[in-house]
């Protein structure tokens, strides 16, 4: 099969396209034709380790595992003895950020773990895109407690993880302030946000009202900047670690103190999330924003193009027709 591989840490051009040998299922797993990927922040990050942290998880001083891609849509193509709740060809969806390995034709993954059929109204470019950025999301806004009739700021709203965060949000019934730029202000609009900033051109930080929550749905805020504009007991959570660490050690800090707080949950996936979250697409209440899509000998593109800074949403890897 072709996989798309890093043999060291470093820049986009370490991902090279090679021919490997499919991996086999064992006895509680399926083995996934891989139809598409994407390229999102959490591979970036991996392949560059400019987090150092991060090779505490992939290898110190090499990748142990050297096929990236967290998300997946694709068809069961093979079948452990023991997998019952799967059959050969059903359409499938998942996310796996311990083994990875999405970005190869083919993928094992066990039966039990972050996969489920997908849906026949979605296509595969959607449940590719549906659960990277939603499940971000949705772990942060649940760790958040926020309640219908709140209100909620998105900072950085029209990445994979903002754009979810805004249509999860307001499914749940809360008022939400979008922060963007000025070419997806129409977008964030489209999405349902009740406000929306053009942080080019306004100040987010002299917006009038509380917030029960503000996300930073792209790390480039801080918890200090923001504080000003929190409720009594509002909460602050970014998807990045910030400054040396600074929200790893704030949760901390602000809970010995009281009032408002920082947190910083660590992400989780299930299969009723899954569920979750396609019924919540069928019902055209959220639905992935696609970017563009790269062919997987385009993988070193979809880096770069991803490590810019410049994507809106998702960003399609076409593993297979």
């Amino acid at each position: 099969m072709k996989a798309a591989i890093y043999e060291n840490y470093g820049p986009p051009e370490v991902v090279k396209l090679v021919e490997i040998a499919a991996p086999e299922p064992k006895e509680n797993e399926i083995q996934i034709q891989v139809i598409r990927s994407t390229v999102n922040r959490t591979d970036t990050g991996f392949r560059s380790a400019v987090y150092f942290v991060s090779r505490f998880w992939t290898g110190l001083f090499k990748p142990k595992r050297q096929i990236l891609g967290t998300d997946f849509a694709g068809r069961v193509s093979k079948k452990g003895a023991n997998v019952k709740a799967f059959e050969l060809n059903d359409r499938v969806l998942g996310f796996d950020d311990e083994v990875f390995g999405s970005h190869a034709e083919y993928m094992t993954v066990a039966a039990n773990k972050a996969v489920a059929k997908l849906d026949e109204k979605l296509t595969f470019d959607q449940g590719a895109a549906l659960l990277e950025g939603a499940h971000y999301a949705l772990t942060n806004i649940r760790a958040a407690g926020v309640k219908k009739g709140d209100c909620v700021m998105v900072y950085g709203a029209t990445g994979a993880i903002g754009s979810a965060a805004v249509q999860l949000l307001k499914a749940m019934g809360i008022q939400v302030t979008a922060v963007g730029n000025s070419k997806n202000i129409a977008l964030l609009r489209d999405l349902g946000a009740d406000q929306v900033i053009d942080y080019q051109k306004e100040d987010f930080t002299k917006t009038a009202g509380k917030f029960q929550f503000i996300f930073d749905a792209v790390g480039k805020s801080s918890f200090k900047v923001c504080k000003t504009l929190l409720a009594e007991k509002g909460v602050y959570i970014s998807t990045e670690l910030g400054k040396n660490g600074i929200n790893l050690i704030l949760p901390l800090l602000t809970r010995l103190k009281g009032g408002k707080r920082v947190l910083f949950p660590f992400p989780s996936i299930t299969k009723e999330d899954i569920d979750y979250l396609q019924e919540l697409a069928i019902k055209g209440q959220y639905l992935p924003v696609i970017d563009r899509a790269y062919k997987l000998n385009e993988i070193v593109e979809a880096h770069q193009y991803v490590e810019s800074g410049r994507k809106t949403g998702n960003v399609i890897l076409k593993v297979q027709d």
